[in-house]
């Protein structure tokens, strides 16, 4: 059987990534219940970050300590990766090593040349341009909270980044709309917002992507890398941050998600963010723990 990686949600059919959803949700319960069986014994995850992590190491690494597996975490520091060893022979090595590999890194086309050269499944665990894991943790949240995300209203407001990217995808392969709300000049890729036809709706007002909607999500305005235009970025951004008076125009027991770190009073306010009759963050973050262990256990046809 050939090997599947996920680089993106396309990677997976509409019917796959829904039994990944129904499998997290399943996990959930197993793990508070303590029933879950240690079906990952002597399987190894090899985890490369180049970028900095919280819940991204955390959730993947616990995930796999709990399927009875284990995890090896890999910096360029650590390796000959950040020594200038060819991406092509780090992934040939490591995939003869383990069974199951993680990335999180800048440039998209590095985990495609990774992945084109692994003999084991290959997962993004977030680069420039998309983030799909993270969909796949906030898609469960609202299931488990509303029931099916098909046919809803999602709007996504600030920065078109790889969170808004694969929000469009998700839109595409989980059946709903998205509204996009970004500052001029700040818009996502205009190739992946054609992609998705009428799904996706582009705007620069806030308000007009919120009204009526079912889930309201954001991020911060500034992604890892782009620090130094931090104070542009804010005077740029102003007027879209989420807060209780932006979400009183979304629909009647609308969510709001954010994929965190948050930046409190910049694009999402500390009450909304801590308004749990709202705000499922916490729910979301935690998610990202079981919806990885069911890709994990898909890609690995456990």
């Amino acid at each position: 059987m050939a090997v599947r990686h996920f680089l993106t949600l396309h990677d997976l059919s509409p019917a796959e990534l829904n039994q990944v959803i129904d499998s997290a949700i399943a996990l959930k319960k197993a793990h508070r219940e303590n029933t879950q069986q240690p079906v990952l014994a002597q399987k190894v995850l090899a985890m490369i970050f180049e970028k900095s992590s919280t819940r991204t190491r955390v959730s993947f690494e616990a995930g796999m300590a709990q399927l009875g597996g284990s995890a090896l975490f890999l910096s360029p520091t650590d390796t000959q990766l950040g020594r200038g060893e060819p991406i092509e022979d780090s992934a040939r090595v490591i995939s003869r090593m383990t069974d199951i590999i993680m990335i999180r890194t800048f440039g998209h086309d590095k985990i495609e040349t990774f992945a084109k050269h692994s003999a084991v499944p290959v997962i993004n665990a977030l680069t420039d341009s998309f983030h799909p894991c993270q969909l796949l943790a906030d898609v469960q949240t609202y299931v488990e909270h509303r029931g099916s995300i098909q046919g809803k209203t999602v709007a996504w407001i600030g920065d078109g980044n790889n969170m808004c990217h694969s929000w469009i995808n998700a839109a595409m392969q989980f059946d709903f709309k998205l509204r996009i709300a970004c500052p001029v000049g700040y818009e996502p890729d205009a190739t992946i917002v054609a992609s998705a036809g009428d799904r996706v709706v582009l705007t620069n007002d806030p308000a007009q992507a919120v009204n009526d909607a079912d889930l309201v999500t954001t991020d911060v305005f500034a992604s890892m890398g782009q620090e130094a235009e931090q104070a542009t970025r804010l005077e740029h951004f102003d007027g879209f941050q989420v807060n209780h008076a932006l979400m009183a125009k979304a629909a009647d027991k609308a969510l709001f998600m954010h994929c965190l770190p948050a930046h409190r009073g910049e694009e999402v306010s500390a009450e909304l963010l801590e308004d749990t009759s709202i705000s499922v963050v916490w729910d979301e973050a935690e998610n990202r723990l079981h919806a990885q262990k069911a890709l994990m256990l898909f890609l690995l046809n456990q």
